[in-house]
Formats: structure tokens, sequence, C-alpha cells
């Protein structure tokens, strides 16, 4: 495939579909959404077929200048390609969820979606700088307008909050980027990647980027948009919030924070442990109280995702592996989650844990794929959680015991609130009679959650095929940043254990002196 342009391709394909969805009528909108989301997922399969395992870091490279200072540069590594993967797989779900949900302006929903896909696809592509910023801001605006235009009632404060606060993070950021381009000369991000920009410099920068990124994630305590944002959203926003647009961050620190700035990133890294050591036990006693179905998924969110951070900053491969994998595995299973309110919400219209009970009675072939994603969101061996869980665990072990530990809490608390939502809902007495008469799913949901069930499967029992295209990746970026590493306990017990070695040698010279 060399010298095709495949991400431009990808990109064209869902931007022509939006296009057309603005002047279709509803029905036709549909299927044309439809079909573009499932040509390009076949062209992210292609992209996947034909990258080059072991080969060059970057590759399906595109760049054209188009004025000074800013290029139009496009090109994936192994990292960028899961992120691609994940996002094109997850559309056609997306757009399958609304089918009938939605039915005012459906042309223009459509085209939301659609030109949303673009924007994920031109974050996790773009090489250059200002080209990134781009789409990483413009991705704002199809969610608000999704949330805002077709969400809740109160749609308007939460999709106002949505955007400002991610808004106000990202100025910060632009600033530093012109800073950074004016010192090192350029916006092409593997080049920044090599750039060794000063110590007080990065501590500056990296404060920044992390005001735009703790957003994102997001961050305790920079979270309390994603409740609200959740709730209001119709299904399949929030399908592709959790799923992607929460990635997003953790794909800044990765190809930002942790390569360009380094020092910085190893001072800050306690400060990073503390805000998701708290995320993950006060975001988990929070959603254990829940009675909202979403809220209670929004908050647990937050606690997987602060996993992720901790990974991220435990400055070893096994962190950084189980990062990306958990990642993955909560675009799909949160996504999944999602998908599993909605199609209890669409019989019944309501998201109360109370108003249900007893549906395994009812819907089973529903409660059965409830329950595969409940474990998977718990971390069950044998899904996609438990491993990008278990490797994160292994990586911030190695860096500080006690993170471990707390982290490890919050995973228990986690399968407490999760296995409290089921019961509550598949399990009991059938206290409604509208909930005991709900039919269970319907071949268009069938079609949702089948390959999501057969991908969270997938990744549990074989995740090396995720891993492998991501190893070089995350193995030069462990290389570029060990030597910035913080101290850790095994650092600190092996530098005790030689302090008390050298004093036992000097202490025998003197004796036999």
């Amino acid at each position: 495939m060399e010298g095709f342009p495949i991400l431009t391709i990808m990109m064209l394909v869902p931007l022509a579909g939006a296009i057309l969805c603005l002047f279709s009528g509803a029905a036709a909108a549909r299927f044309i959404a439809l079909g573009a989301t499932l040509a390009t997922f076949v062209l992210g399969v292609m992209l996947w077929v034909n990258y080059e395992i072991g080969g060059a870091q970057w590759q399906f490279q595109e760049s054209y200048d188009l004025f000074a200072g800013f290029s139009y540069a496009l090109g994936i590594d192994g990292i960028s390609l899961m992120l691609i993967m994940l996002s094109v797989f997850l559309m056609p779900v997306c757009i399958l969820a609304s089918w009938e949900s939605i039915q005012k302006r459906v042309g223009e929903y459509m085209s939301a979606f659609l030109f949303m896909e673009v924007l994920m696809i031109g974050t996790f592509a773009a090489q250059d700088l200002f080209l990134f910023y781009i789409f990483f801001e413009a991705g704002l605006i199809p969610m608000y307008l999704i949330i805002g235009v077709w969400g809740g009632d109160n749609r308007i404060y939460a999709s106002y909050k949505f955007f400002l606060y991610t808004l106000f993070g990202s100025v910060l950021m632009l600033i530093a980027m012109f800073w950074m381009v004016a010192t090192a000369g350029t916006s092409d991000i593997p080049t920044l990647m090599q750039f060794q920009f000063a110590d007080g410099a990065q501590t500056w920068l990296w404060l920044a980027f992390f005001a735009s990124f703790a957003v994102k994630v997001p961050m305790w305590p920079f979270h309390t948009w994603l409740p609200d944002a959740h709730v209001q959203a119709p299904t399949a926003g929030s399908v592709i919030l959790a799923g992607v647009l929460l990635k997003l961050g953790g794909y800044g620190f990765i190809r930002f924070s942790l390569p360009m700035l380094p020092d910085a990133s190893a001072d800050f890294a306690w400060f990073v442990f503390i805000l998701s050591m708290v995320a993950v036990i006060y975001t988990s006693l929070v959603a254990l109280v829940q009675q909202d179905m979403k809220k209670l998924i929004a908050y647990s969110s937050v606690a997987h995702m602060a996993i992720v951070t901790v990974g991220l900053f435990s400055f070893n491969v096994q962190g950084l592996e189980g990062a990306m994998l958990i990642m993955l595995s909560h675009g799909l299973v949160s996504g999944a989650l999602f998908l599993c309110v909605g199609v209890i919400y669409d019989r019944l219209h309501t998201r109360e844990i109370e108003r249900y009970g007893g549906l395994s009675i009812n819907m089973p072939y529903y409660a059965i794929f409830f329950l595969l994603f409940t474990m998977a969101s718990i971390g069950l061996p044998g899904t996609s959680g438990f491993v990008g869980e278990f490797l994160s665990l292994a990586g911030i072990y190695q860096t500080s015991s006690l993170v471990a530990l707390i982290c490890t809490t919050g995973i228990i608390l986690g399968a407490a609130y999760m296995l409290y939502l089921y019961r509550r809902v598949a399990f009991g007495v059938q206290k409604n009679a509208d909930a005991a008469a709900m039919a269970d799913i319907r071949p268009r949901e069938w079609a949702m959650m089948v390959p999501i069930a057969a991908v969270v499967l997938w990744m549990g029992i074989y995740p090396e095929s995720f891993l492998a295209p991501m190893r070089a990746d995350i193995a030069a970026l462990d290389a570029q940043i060990m030597a910035a590493a913080p101290a850790s306990d095994a650092n600190l017990d092996a530098g005790v254990s030689r302090e008390a070695s050298a004093n036992a040698i000097e202490f025998e010279g003197e004796g036999d002196h």
C-alpha cells in the first residue's frame, strides 16, 4: 500500500457521508451513515492487515506543506493504529443504536456522528502539532451538538459544561504549543518527541498540557462534567464519549507529556498518582450509591481511567502496555454497558435502577450480554478487562506497592457496584409489570452486541494480537523516558541495600585494620 493515502481516504469517506446526510431524508440518512461507517471500518481492517509489525515506527505517512509553519502531515504507529481501530469499530454500532431512538433531525444527527469520526481519525493520525490541535478541539463541536440538540431534559446545561471545561484547558495547551514550535523550530510531532526541552520550561509546558488532558481523561477533580454529559447524551453519544473521546487524554499523555517532557513527567508522577488514587476510591464509592444506571457507569469510567493514568506514569513497559489495553478494553466495555442501558431505556424510558428487576426471566439473552460486559468491567480473567488491569497494576507495583494496593482496592469496589447493579436489574423479584413485559433483544440489537462481545473475549483470551502492533512503540517510549523515571520502591530498596553493603564492607575493613 506504499503511496496509497489510506488515512486521508478513511477521513474522506465519512466526510462525504456527513455531507450527503445533511441533504437526505431520515431513512436515507440512516443507510448512508451506516454504509459510510462500515466502509471506513473495512478500510481500518486493511490498515491493520497492512501494518508492518517490527517495521518503521511511523507508517502510512502523508505530508503536504500548506503554509509557513503548518503542514497536512499524517502517519501512524502501533498506538495510533489501535485507537483508530477502536474508533472505526464503534461507529457502526453507534449508528445502529440510533436507528429507532432518534426521530428528529435524523440527517443532522447522522452527519454529526460522521463528522466526529473524521475528527477522531485525524486526531490519532496527525503528525503536525497544529493539525493535531485542530482535530483535537474540533471534536468538541459535534459532541456538543449531539448532547445539546438530541439529549435529555437538562441537555443545555450539560452541553455547555462539557464544552467550557474542555475548551479552557485546551487554550493553555495551545499557548504551550506555540512556545514549543518557536523553541524547536518545527511543528513536526515525531521531531518534537526527540527534542530536549530545558528542565525549567518542561515544568510549565507539562502543566499546560495537563490542563487539557486531565479534563479529557477525565481525572479527579476535573471529572464533574462527565456524569452530566453521559446522563443527558443519547445512548450512541454516551457510547462514543466513553469509548473514544475519553481516550484522547490518555493518548495526549503518551504522545506529548511523556516523550516530549520526560523530566517534568517524572517530577509530577506522584501528583498524578495521588489524584488517581483519590479518583479510584472516591468515584467508586459514589458509583455505589447511584440510582441512575448511566451515572453509575459514568463514575465507573472515572475510576477505570484512573488506573490508566497510574499505568502511564509508572515509567515501565508493563504499566504502559496495561494502560493501552485498559483504554481499548474500557472503550469496548463501557460502550457496551451504555448500549445495555439504552436497550431497556428504549422500552421503558427510564434509567432508574429500582424500576427494573428480574429481567433475566423475560430477557434472558439480554441478561447474558449484560453479565458478560459486567464481568469484563470487573476484570474477570478471560475478558478484556483483566489483561489491562493486571499489566497496569504489575507496572505500578514496580514503582510503588502502596499505589498498587490502593488501586487494587478500587477494583474490589468496582466489583461491588457492578455486581450490585446487575443483581438489582437482572435478578430478584419482578416488581413492575411493564418491566416484566419487555421483549428480549431484537435482531438490530444482536448486531450491536455480538461484535463487541466477540472482541471483548478475543482480547481477554489472546491479547497478543492487540499488543503486538504496539509493543515496539511502547518499548521505544519506555527506553526514552527510563532515564527520567521517578524513584520507586524497588529503587529505594536497592539503594538501601547498596548503602548497607558499603557500610558493612567499610566496617569490616576498619576491624581488620
